[in-house]
């Protein structure tokens, strides 16, 4: 029982961790990163699939991402596609490949998405403290139900209490280096 909880705790904590690092790879920074396109949508005869199932993605330099499509009428939508995306990129077509660089970020662009950034780290860490609430509900029920004792409901708290804080310095540290490489420049 006791393990149990546990278990299901941990796994939606990491779930939670996973989910905020997949924010932070949308956020741009000044690099050039293949990631942040896989959430563009390219019309493909009909239905909107992501960039990287019709095109192939790399990087050219540390500021400029490399678009190939696959199949030469593509590459027109591509382009739309990630001119209306909203990370305010100018794609440029040369030939058979669009390139796509990475504009120079303001101080006060860094500082709007250091403060979007850490909004984003605040809604991990609560939905991380949620999970140990609703963890620690599930030892209570089982020690009014009488199914564990009152020393193995310390003691689940007591893990769950460590599982949260090992997540929420998880949280931290993504953070910490986000900000990092936002700062760069």
């Amino acid at each position: 029982m006791i393990n149990d909880v546990k278990k299901s705790a941990e796994q939606k904590m990491q779930k939670s961790l996973e989910a905020f690092k997949n924010d932070l790879t949308k956020v741009r920074t000044g690099r050039a990163h293949t990631g942040i396109l896989d959430h563009v949508m390219v019309d493909y005869y009909g239905s909107a699939v992501p960039i990287n199932q019709v095109a192939n993605v790399t990087l050219l330099d540390a500021r400029t991402i490399s678009v190939q499509a696959w199949e030469k009428p593509m590459l027109a939508k591509i382009e739309k596609a990630i001119r209306d995306s909203d990370l305010g990129l100018n794609p440029a077509s040369m030939g058979d490949i669009i390139r796509v660089p990475m504009p120079m970020l303001t101080e006060e662009r860094r500082r709007d998405l250091i403060k979007l950034v850490r909004g984003e780290a605040e809604n991990a860490r609560v939905a991380i403290r949620n999970i140990r609430r609703d963890a620690n509900n599930d030892f209570k029920t089982l020690l009014k139900d009488k199914t564990i004792t009152e020393d193995d409901e310390r003691r689940g708290q007591d893990d769950i209490q460590k599982l949260t804080d090992k997540y929420i310095a998880e949280v931290d540290k993504a953070l910490a280096a986000k900000e990092t490489d936002l700062m760069a420049v």
